[in-house]
C-alpha cells in the first residue's frame, strides 16, 4: 500500500474510532442521568445564549455563557473532549460566569446538533471559527482557549492559526498516538492512529502564556503526561495539579479547587 492510500485509512478508521466513541460515551452518560435538561426549547437561563456558527459547509451548535449582572472580565474558548456535548459544560460554564469569565462551547463537526461529520482538520477549522464568533461576542476582551482531554489537542493546534491570549490545557495528553497507548490500545495497533495533534511540538514554540491542569488521580493520563507536557514549555508556563480528582470530575463535579485557579489566570491580562 501507498503512503497516500495509508493515510487515508488511518484518517478514516481515526474518524470512525472518534465518532463511534463519543457516541457510546454520550450513551452511557444519558443512562446515568448525567447530561443536563435541554433547555433549547425554552427561554435560555439568564447570560446563557445560544449561536450558529458556520465552519465551512457545516454549522457549528454553540453555547455562550456571560456574567449577567456585571460584564465580563476575561474571555475564553472551550474545546471539549471525546464523550462530550454542550450541555455536558453549562455548569460548568455558570462557574465560570459567576466568577467574571464568559466562555464559549461548542460542538465539532458531526456532534451534537453540529452538521458535518467529524474528523481532525475540520475540529480545528471548528475551533478557529468558534474563536472568531467569540472574538466578536466579547470584543474588546482578549481571547484564550481551554482544551479538556481530546479538545487539548485541538486547542494545541489552533495556537498559530488565531491570537489566542493563553492557552489553558486540562488533562490533557502530549501525543494522539501516545494517548492511544495510554488508554489501552497495543503499540502495533497505535501506528495506525494520525500522527497528529503532537502538543509536545506545539508547546516547544508557543509564545502565549499556557497553564497546564491536571487531576490527581487521572488514571487516564497520569500526572507524569502533565509534567511532560509543562517540561517542554518556555518560562511562561505553569503547572497545577489538584489533589484527589480524576479524569473526569472538573466536568462531572465542577469545583473552584479545579477552576479556581484556571479563572484567576483568565483574568490576567
Amino acid at each position: 500500500m501507498g503512503r497516500a492510500p495509508l493515510i487515508q485509512m488511518r484518517q478514516h478508521i481515526f474518524n470512525i474510532a472518534i465518532t463511534s466513541t463519543g457516541r457510546i460515551l454520550l450513551a452511557r452518560d444519558r443512562l446515568l442521568g448525567r447530561i443536563g435538561r435541554d433547555w433549547s426549547s425554552d427561554a435560555p437561563p439568564d447570560g446563557v445564549s445560544r449561536h450558529a456558527i458556520p465552519s465551512g459547509a457545516n454549522v457549528l451548535d454553540a453555547v455562550l455563557v456571560q456574567p449577567d449582572s456585571k460584564p465580563a472580565q476575561a474571555s475564553v474558548l472551550i474545546c471539549h473532549g471525546i464523550g462530550e456535548t454542550v450541555r455536558r459544560w453549562l455548569v460548568v460554564q455558570q462557574l465560570l460566569a459567576a466568577n467574571g469569565v464568559a466562555s464559549l462551547v461548542f460542538d465539532y463537526s458531526g456532534y451534537g446538533r453540529s452538521t458535518g461529520s467529524f474528523n481532525a482538520s475540520q475540529s480545528e477549522r471548528d475551533a478557529v471559527a468558534a474563536f472568531r464568533c467569540l472574538e466578536r461576542l466579547t470584543a474588546p476582551l482578549p481571547v484564550s482557549v481551554l482544551g479538556f482531554s481530546l479538545g487539548s489537542g485541538i486547542a494545541s493546534a489552533i495556537v498559530s492559526e488565531a491570537p489566542v491570549h493563553r492557552l489553558v490545557l486540562c488533562a490533557a495528553f502530549t501525543s494522539l498516538r501516545k494517548a492511544a497507548v495510554s488508554i489501552g490500545i497495543p503499540r502495533t495497533l497505535a501506528l495506525l492512529v494520525p500522527p497528529i495533534w503532537n502538543a509536545q511540538e506545539v508547546l516547544r514554540n508557543c509564545r502565549v502564556p499556557v497553564l497546564v491542569v491536571h487531576g490527581e488521580k487521572d488514571r487516564l493520563f497520569p500526572v507524569r503526561v502533565a509534567e511532560e507536557l509543562i517540561a517542554c514549555c518556555g518560562p511562561q508556563a505553569e503547572l497545577v495539579v489538584v489533589p484527589k480528582l480524576a479524569h473526569n470530575e472538573p466536568f462531572n463535579r465542577p469545583r473552584l479547587s479545579y477552576w479556581g485557579p484556571i479563572v484567576a489566570r483568565l483574568l490576567q491580562h
